[in-house]
């Protein structure tokens, strides 16, 4: 079998860092700066010059970093023709959280980009598309840079790309094969072969949430534990991440004080990081929480900020979970109405972007409003259209559903449907 021969990242695209650090050095001097003065407040003198000398190529935070510094703009600082530099201005688009525009500058490179080039493009693709809520699109794209990634010989760049095909995996509610690709980059993480701090971080929190997500919330928390104590230089959006998903798995285990102080510090970061979407999904975690702590002012209060900013930005993949959210809040403030609507405004949100998980949370809060009115019928054809959907999910979604939905026919009067419904949702502890 022929053995292919890696070539390190430098030596691959020692041009582009030479192009880049030309252009670095051409908009310093028109700029009047010293390296040292480029360099303060972040960088060191040595990385400035290791950049300018095409030693290394700037990250894209770099980039934008030093574009501000030297009065120009990353896309000035990209601007040449060749497949590479416009990949990488697609990549500042997505650092940038402007994902639509990023997805189609890489759809863009595609039909150009061969072999390696191809599935580093089809890298940025999926991560475009899962940020964008298209997980079940961004797997097949995924699926294909890991292959022609790992047929060059690019461990860790095809490890990424595994690590996009997890994410899109578990977004596309397919969590049990989200958790073995991710179990399975774990156990890749060898002396020999690193996956490196920042990268295992993001792992470990992916797995997580898949782990989360089959109903082990204090497992999850153990491992999200592991990555803050992993000290990996994580940016403000990273950092925000870890505790986005701590704020989750505290709610999960019911503690709350530890749920709401790390959700804030979440959202601070998020913020900082001028990361929308995810400082939107925290706003409505947040609502979530409050709504368990009883504070349904505080609750409203972050669920219409997680509304405005995915109003903004168009996002109905978010705003399904929204709906549910404001559809939980009117129903434990006693207006079953209020909470069947939104919760049906919720459902057909996600049917439209293939929200699979907030349809199903959508018709829980449905059925639980028509419930409260009296409308034992309606619930239980709700329920059972949730139960439907969620057969395919993790079991602890299932056997919630399969229980209220016990509860309300024992409640009817109809005991052997209670019976049975009670018997399947035992089976699945």
């Amino acid at each position: 079998m022929r053995t292919v021969e890696r070539r390190s990242l430098a030596a691959e695209d020692r041009d582009l860092a030479r192009q880049i650090g030309t252009k670095l050095r051409t908009a310093r001097h028109a700029a009047g700066l010293t390296q040292q003065q480029v360099a303060a407040g972040r960088y060191t003198k040595a990385y400035v010059s290791a950049l300018e000398n095409g030693l290394i190529k700037p990250s894209m935070a770099a980039l934008r970093f030093l574009a501000v510094r030297l009065g120009t703009t990353p896309s000035e600082l990209l601007a040449e023709s060749d497949t590479r530099w416009a990949r990488l201005d697609s990549e500042l688009r997505l650092a940038a959280g402007d994902w639509q525009s990023a997805a189609d500058g890489f759809n863009a490179l595609l039909e150009a980009a061969q072999g390696a080039e191809r599935g580093r493009v089809l890298v940025g693709l999926a991560e475009a598309m899962h940020r964008l809520g298209r997980g079940g699109e961004a797997v097949a794209i995924a699926s294909e840079a890991a292959e022609l990634l790992a047929r060059s010989g690019l461990v860790a760049e095809a490890r990424l790309a595994r690590y996009w095909l997890a994410a899109s995996h578990h977004q596309a509610d397919n969590s049990a094969e989200a958790r073995r690709l991710l179990e399975q980059l774990i156990s890749d993480d060898t002396e020999s072969a690193p996956l490196g701090a920042d990268v295992r971080v993001r792992v470990l929190i992916a797995l997580a949430s898949t782990i989360m997500h089959a109903g082990e919330p204090k497992v999850a928390l153990t491992l999200l534990e592991e990555a803050r104590g992993i000290g990996a230089d994580l940016d403000d959006r990273r950092r925000g991440a870890l505790l986005h998903s701590l704020a989750l798995g505290y709610r999960e285990t019911g503690d709350m004080e530890a749920a709401v102080r790390n959700g804030l510090q979440s959202l601070a970061l998020y913020r900082s990081a001028e990361a929308e979407v995810e400082s939107a999904s925290i706003e409505n975690e947040l609502a979530l929480i409050f709504v368990g702590l009883g504070n349904l002012a505080e609750a409203r209060r972050h669920a219409a900020a997680a509304r405005i900013q995915f109003e903004n930005i168009k996002q109905d993949f978010g705003l399904a979970h929204v709906s549910d959210t404001e559809g939980q809040i009117a129903l434990a403030a006693g207006d079953a109405r209020a909470a069947g609507e939104r919760a049906a405004e919720a459902v057909d949100m996600a049917r439209r972007s293939g929200n699979h998980k907030a349809e199903i949370s959508g018709l829980l809060t449905q059925a639980r409003a028509k419930r409260l009115l009296g409308d034992t019928a309606a619930a239980a054809a709700i329920l059972s259209d949730a139960a439907g959907l969620a057969r395919s999910g993790p079991k602890p979604r299932l056997r919630d559903i399969l229980s209220e939905w016990s509860d309300l026919m024992a409640e009817s009067g109809d005991v052997a449907k209670a019976y049975e419904l009670s018997r399947e949702a035992l089976a699945l502890v």
